[in-house]
Parts: structure tokens; sequence; C-alpha cells
């Protein structure tokens, strides 16, 4: 008997004590075209294990978990996964991150940021065991997206798939701009060094900026580099 097989048949104490499932409230509520309030109250003695899926048939599926506990619930997952022989139904686990870049203290610095705080995707074949796998493991409150009791969780659609793991990675980094028109700065390096101005025009797509500096009692537009001034 399998690691599976024995957990599988024996007292399902998370099952008997699931909370509410997971609503479609939140960042994929768009994703989805069914509602499920019959399902968040449901007793969990009348749910049933979805039908098996045919092979192959891998879609996402999104999860829900306590904010600050995604990158643990993936790894717990991924430890069932491997310990209950599962590889052939469940494939990723992720925690939606992108790219953030910002200028802090003269440095370019990139800090990835969570998408979607509280939720976790999962790429997987959808039929009782992978289900009861995902459901169970630890830190995992309830799928996104069930319709109603004894049913399937509904997977994201294609295009909402697409456009998160082009968030991952895809696309350029995400810039944080924390200058606007208007502010006062001080260049802390270049030929200017030590020069106080005020911003005149922003150009992020240069990652650069206009600032007005007083240079011999003119004002002089001067392009300077977001990591070459600081707020004043």
């Amino acid at each position: 008997m399998t690691e599976f097989e024995r957990e599988y048949d024996g007292n399902d104490a998370t099952d008997a004590t699931e909370s509410a499932q997971a609503t479609h409230d939140g960042p994929f509520a768009a994703a989805y075209d069914v509602e499920d309030d019959a399902a968040a109250s449901a007793p969990s003695e009348t749910r049933e294990r979805p039908a098996a899926a045919k092979k192959d048939d891998r879609t996402w599926f999104v999860i829900h978990t306590y904010s600050g506990y995604e990158n643990k619930v993936k790894a717990n997952l991924e430890r069932r996964i491997h310990s209950m022989g599962m590889q052939d139904k469940i494939f990723r686990v992720l925690v939606p991150m992108e790219d953030e870049v910002e200028f802090k203290d003269g440095k370019r610095k990139i800090t990835p940021k969570k998408v979607f705080p509280g939720y976790v995707l999962v790429e997987m074949i959808m039929d009782d065991q992978s289900w009861y796998v995902v459901r169970n493991t630890q830190g995992v409150t309830g799928f996104v997206g069930s319709p109603g009791p004894g049913e399937k969780p509904v997977p994201l659609q294609e295009k909402e798939v697409k456009t998160i793991l082009k968030q991952m990675g895809i696309e350029a980094p995400k810039l944080k701009i924390d200058f606007a028109k208007g502010d006062r700065v001080k260049v802390t390096s270049g030929p200017f060094f030590d020069f106080t101005g005020v911003v005149d025009e922003i150009q992020p797509e240069k990652e650069r900026l206009r600032a007005l500096i007083s240079i011999f009692g003119r004002e002089t537009p001067v392009e300077l580099e977001f990591f070459q001034v600081e707020k004043v």
C-alpha cells in the first residue's frame, strides 16, 4: 500500500474540519463565471470527490492560504507531491511574483513582490487523488472557484493564466517611481553633486528625470538618472 493509499483510506481529519470553501472574492473573481455560495456553507459530509479527469488534461487552479504563508504552502505541497508519487498529476506550484525596481540610497534595487498575497497557483490534472493531495496540504484553506457542493473547482481561464505567467518573468520589471513633478531633490553623484533642484519631468522608460537646477543664479534643466538624486 502506497503512502497515498494509507492516508486516503485513513481518517480524513482535515476534510471533517474543513472551513468554508474559498469564494470568488479577491483578485481571481473575474476569472470565473460561476458562483459557489452554496459550497461555502455546505457540510463536509455532503461533498463528494471530483470525478476523474482525462489523461493529460492539465489545467491551472487557485488555492487559498493565509497571507504570508504562500511559500511555506508551496514547499509543503511539493513535498507531498513527491512523497505520495503524484508527479504525473500535479506538475507545477507557483506563488505569483513580479520584480519591482526602486532606487534607494543611490542604488538600483530589484525586489520580488507577491502579485496576489494569499493565493497559490497549481497546475494539475483534477481527479480524486490530486484534489485530495492538494486540499489536505497543511496551510491550504480551500480551492478558489468551487461552483457547488460535490463539484470540481473551476480552473483558471487560459487568458488569465497567460497574464499571470507574463507578469512573472516575460515582461520587464515594474518600475517603482518615488519622484513626482515639483519634488525638490538633491544630486548625489555626477558633475552636479550636492546641487539641489526641482523635478520638472519624469522619463520612466529611460529611468531618468529632468530637474531645474540653479547654476550661477539661473535655473538650468539637467537630465539625471534616478539613482543620481534623492528627495530633499
